[in-house]
């Protein structure tokens, strides 16, 4: 996001299991998240967002243009906790500024939420 320099806007979606209240997602990465500018934080009740939008790994990014077609679909770290340089991190920054894009999907890492 601060490369993007209000280029876009994200929301980060919390999973919230059934019979848990909607407390159970504010974490400490919640309030990492909610603080970083241009991010709305949302819980997202039984996966029904993660469902719609077809994710199945935590940590799957999806860039969407004004007039909703998907652009990008994937992970913007090279591996589980990395933070830094990758291909979908730079795909991304690449799709804002206009530049060539070399990637539009890559791998996601994370815990599976399809419990597959």
């Amino acid at each position: 996001m601060a490369r993007a320099q209000k280029k876009v806007g994200a929301y980060v979606l919390f999973y919230v299991p059934a019979g848990e209240p909607d407390t159970w997602a504010r974490t400490d990465l919640w309030k990492s998240a909610a603080d970083i500018p241009g991010v709305r934080v949302h819980e997202d009740r039984e996966g029904a967002y993660s469902k719609m939008f077809g994710a199945y790994t935590s940590g799957q990014t999806f860039l969407y243009d004004p007039a909703g077609r998907l652009l990008f679909n994937g992970g913007i770290t090279a591996s589980r906790g990395h933070s830094g340089d990758n291909a979908g991190r730079d795909g991304i920054i690449s799709l804002l500024t206009g530049e060539a894009l070399a990637h539009t999907v890559t791998p996601a890492f994370g815990c599976s939420l399809r419990g597959e």
